[in-house]
């Protein structure tokens, strides 16, 4: 049977469905991500675009271009102002925002990235890999 998994905003205007294992689970300490949260990095759960789709509200969308030059296209709520997910051109897939999951059992960070961005203050996982920039192999 395949795995089902529902999320959304804060206020729950914005949600999503999502199939499958996902691709990837990391921590992401780039600046961009840091000035999108607020804090020291984003904890993104990596669906393909096939995988991945929205059954709410529309959402807002903020363009920027990622490390690679492509296209990152941010989705949050135009109510609440949750991120929700990032579009990730570069590599078809979307980054979801991990606290937006309804359920969080199946969350587990497999790996760090861009954590030569990190701040000074942030506390760096010890039992994960760790990747200065983004990983060749990711």
């Amino acid at each position: 049977m395949i795995m089902v998994l529902t999320g959304g905003c804060q206020c729950g205007k914005v949600r999503y469905e999502v199939k499958g294992e996902p691709m990837n689970q990391m921590f992401c300490y780039c600046s961009d991500c840091q000035e999108r949260t607020g804090g020291d990095k984003w904890f993104g759960v990596w669906y393909s675009h096939d995988n991945f789709k929205f059954t709410g509200a529309e959402t807002k969308i903020y363009t920027r271009k990622g490390s690679t030059g492509a296209d990152v296209h941010n989705h949050f709520c135009p109510d609440c102002g949750v991120t929700v997910c990032a579009d990730i051109t570069a590599g078809n897939l979307f980054t979801i925002n991990g606290p937006s999951f309804d359920s969080s059992e199946h969350l587990a960070p497999k790996m760090a990235i861009f954590t030569a961005s990190a701040p000074n203050w942030a506390v760096l996982p010890s039992d994960i890999p760790i990747f200065k920039t983004f990983p060749s192999n990711s």
